[in-house]
């Protein structure tokens, strides 16, 4: 909604100003669809030459995102700890073993079924229980985890980012191909320069209009959303990040509210909870 709103304010802004100060739409109207043409022909031609099938696929599956809301909210790193404390403390009680079930079957298992959210995300579930089968079967110590979850999460920050330099990479591009088409414009008003100045004031007007739309879709859409995008892929990391940390410090022998104590630090400032919230939801969901 957000997304949208900011579209609709820079637009207006930009349009409606041009209109205010008397500027002719005709002329925007005109010259539009084949400036349109080329700039957006040429900036889907490079943008597919660019980037590999994988990136590509990328971003346009991640595209969508930019129009829905957050999910890594407060209440979902909640439900993600609550989740957490419950494994750990399982794992306490009754051994390591006793989770081994819960961590080959993830789907069928009740632990999981009690945390519908995070329980269901199925990149957050594998994070968890490929390190949970790790600590159950103690052939990696402390150090040696540490070392693999922090290049799973390279790999992961790497990949969500993919989409987002091949966005700014656009829109570095479009002000380029905006001029491309301008000087075609002025190449076009040269070729007729004996029509009466009204008419070559026209064309002119119209080849500049290239140039206008090149800058107006980069800086006002195209890079916006691969800023958006980049805010995301940091806002998932935090959730690797707590989970990893969370796993290290039961793995260092803290016990499990010790241990989510360390992934709720890990988190950024407005969506962290509080130490007594989280425990009092904590100790609702057992």
């Amino acid at each position: 909604m957000l997304v949208i709103l900011g579209y609709i304010i820079t637009f207006g802004c930009v349009f409606g100003v041009f209109v205010a100060h008397g500027g002719n739409v005709q002329v925007l109207l005109t010259a539009l669809p084949f400036e349109m043409i080329t700039i957006g022909g040429a900036a889907l031609g490079s943008f597919i030459v660019t980037n590999q099938p994988k990136v590509l696929k990328a971003t346009m599956a991640t595209l969508p995102q930019v129009f829905k809301g957050n999910k890594y909210t407060k209440a979902r790193y909640m439900e993600l700890m609550a989740m957490l404390y419950e494994i750990l403390q399982k794992a306490r009680k009754e051994g390591l073993m006793s989770i081994e079930q819960d961590v080959e079957s993830p789907k069928e298992s009740e632990l999981f079924k009690k945390f519908p959210t995070v329980g269901s995300d199925p990149h957050v579930i594998e994070f968890t229980t490929d390190y949970l089968r790790m600590m159950v079967s103690g052939n990696l110590n402390a150090h040696e985890i540490e070392a693999l979850m922090d290049s799973e999460i390279e790999t992961h920050h790497a990949e969500a980012h993919a989409p987002v330099a091949a966005l700014t990479r656009l829109a570095g591009a479009l002000p380029a191909f905006g001029i491309v088409a301008a000087v075609l414009g002025v190449v076009n008003t040269m070729g007729s320069v004996g029509q009466p100045p009204a008419v070559l004031g026209g064309m002119i007007a119209s080849a500049l209009v290239g140039t206008f739309l090149g800058i107006l879709l980069a800086y006002g859409a195209v890079e916006p959303l691969a800023g958006l995008l980049e805010q995301k892929a940091a806002d998932a990391a935090k959730e690797y990040e707590c989970i990893k940390s969370t796993l290290l410090a039961s793995m260092q022998g803290y016990n499990p509210a010790t241990s989510i104590e360390f992934g709720r630090k890990v988190l950024f400032s407005g969506d962290r909870p509080g130490f007594v919230e989280l425990e009092a939801h904590v100790k609702g969901k057992k």
